[in-house]
């Protein structure tokens, strides 16, 4: 018997690969800062940018809780480690609620399981040789956990990175991890995989450290108790990065699973993207993927360090008095204010800066004025002119909004997978600015009276249907705004529940492009979607 093939049949559609992204493990020193929550916001909304596309995403944050810094940290404060991380960590998830972050794990390196997984490989890097015993002299910065060299000093050794802390000099027996013998092999990987380390600036800065020669690097400490102590010689406690880093790893252990390598790596690995503030990338850029590489597994796929934050122009810090405090920002201005003013003002990747009077003006003049109010004025002239409903008409296809509608999925969906934030919102600002500039030229108010009515139809639908494309595109970034701009269209969708629930992402599975809004439909009596912000007397 001869078997054809049915070409008439297609083929079942392929399913999206697992998309998992991470925030740094945030170090629990102090309670969370701007900057923590400028990392986690963009997380956030490039996960929920995948999840709306029909991706299986797994979004981690944690918090990184051993070593000496935290150890002295709850000394001056007459704690003990354990009672100051556990207050530290319930101020990241209490912020993480407040900013409407949809984490899916949160996982602390105090965590019993987590033990587990950094025993094993450990002993995996030392079964492959990569570790030895030998005596560390040098300049060490505690609040950096990390020796230090003298190009990364000042002439009276302070770090860098923390200039007001003096370097400590350290006279010590440790436990060093081969990262020398990794140099050739990390520098192939960067040829090959140009996408792993972005931005480009990220990039020259990892391949011009790697190009001056790499040095092995202490994996434990003595005379620390904080810590979890090397499996094979318990006076020492292990590095807090070589435990941090595999924080990623444990995080994806299914909570009813053994703590293993192969429960931990089985679905979700290799990591799909690290994020990260650029003061930790050659933790992340070099001792990582070295580490990985001498246990023998793959290396995430992508390396993401962006840039710090200023306030009015000044580095941001206590002495200065000039913090953010992100708690307060989110209950004077809502956390979907705070989210759009970081990532669409500020490009990221790059430094930027916070002002309060530019933040105020920013969020009022996009989301209220050029967003909110072309909803509020063509829903009433909907009302008005089509009976409440959705017109019933074809916008044709030389129609310049639905020129613009129709190519903004394209524009926004590279920008979300880039991490071009800043991108992403301001292609869909430029659609509601030329949706108000649009409704002003065509003046279908005028249509009315002259009664064009299928001409009247065909604008408010134009507009409505903009303003519907601009809310889907926008919702990683304001989801709440978003979910309100769609109850006024009439559809019941909370943009908050995509992860969630199925049937949502379902419901929502063509609405990245244009036409999604149904003709008939019935449309809810205006009302301002976003109030505009004022400036605190």
């Amino acid at each position: 018997m001869v078997v054809t093939e049915d070409l008439t049949s297609s083929p079942p559609p392929l399913q999206p690969s697992p998309f998992t992204i991470t925030t740094p493990l945030y170090y629990v020193n102090a309670l969370p800062h701007i900057g923590s929550a400028y990392t986690t916001m963009a997380v956030d909304a490039v996960g929920r940018f995948y999840r709306l596309q029909g991706y299986p995403v797994l979004m981690i944050t944690g918090t990184d809780e051993h070593g000496q810094k935290i150890e002295r940290t709850a000394q001056e404060r007459n704690k003990n480690p354990q009672e100051h991380c556990d207050e530290i960590v319930q101020g990241f998830t209490d912020l993480w609620q407040k900013l409407n972050i949809r984490y899916d794990r949160f996982i602390r390196t105090t965590d019993d399981r987590h033990r587990a997984i950094v025993v094993e490989f450990f002993e995996r890097v030392w079964a492959a040789g990569d570790i030895y015993s030998g005596k560390q002299q040098g300049w060490y910065c505690v609040s950096c956990e990390e020796f230090k060299e003298e190009r990364e000093l000042t002439e009276d050794h302070h770090c860098l990175v923390h200039p007001n802390k003096q370097a400590e000099w350290r006279d010590e027996e440790n436990y060093f991890f081969r990262l020398s013998k990794y140099q050739t092999a990390l520098q192939q990987f960067y040829g090959d995989h140009p996408e792993f380390i972005q931005p480009e600036s990220r990039r020259n800065e990892v391949l011009a450290f790697v190009e001056r020669g790499l040095q092995d690097f202490s994996i434990s400490r003595v005379n620390i108790d904080w810590g979890f102590a090397l499996p094979n010689d318990p006076k020492h406690t292990l590095y807090v990065w070589f435990d941090a880093l595999l924080g990623y790893v444990t995080a994806l252990l299914e909570p009813d699973e053994d703590p293993t390598l192969e429960n931990a790596l089985k679905h979700w690995w290799p990591i799909s993207t690290h994020v990260i503030g650029k003061d930790i990338l050659r933790f992340h850029a070099i001792y990582w993927p070295a580490m990985l590489m001498s246990a023998g597994l793959p290396i995430p796929q992508r390396l993401f360090g962006h840039g710090f934050l200023t306030k009015d122009g000044q580095k941001m810090g206590k002495t200065l008095g000039n913090t953010i405090d992100p708690v307060a920002l989110i209950d004077r201005y809502g956390s979907d204010a705070v989210r759009y003013y970081f990532l669409k003002e500020i490009e990221f990747g790059r430094d930027g800066d916070f002002n309060e009077t530019r933040f105020i003006n920013i969020v009022n003049a996009d989301l209220a004025n050029d967003l909110g109010n072309l909803l509020n004025r063509t829903l009433k002239m909907a009302h008005k002119y089509c009976e409440g409903r959705v017109p019933s008409v074809t916008v044709a296809e030389t129609d310049p909004l639905r020129q613009l509608g129709t190519t903004l999925g394209d524009r926004a969906g590279r920008a979300y997978r880039a991490m071009a934030l800043h991108e992403a919102c301001q292609s869909v600002l430029t659609l509601a600015q030329t949706g108000n500039k649009y409704l002003d030229e065509q003046a279908p108010w005028t249509k009315f009276k002259q009664g064009d009515r299928a001409a009247v139809e065909a604008i408010l639908y134009a507009v409505l249907e903009s303003v519907r494309l601009a809310a889907y595109w926008l919702s990683p970034i304001v989801p709440q705004l978003s979910s309100r701009i769609y109850g006024q269209l009439g559809f019941a969708v909370d943009f908050d529940r995509v992860n969630a629930d199925p049937s949502l992402r379902e419901q929502l599975g063509g609405h990245g492009h244009w036409g999604g809004l149904p003709a008939g439909q019935g449309l809810v009596e205006p009302q301002p979607v976003f109030q505009k912000l004022e400036m605190p007397q």
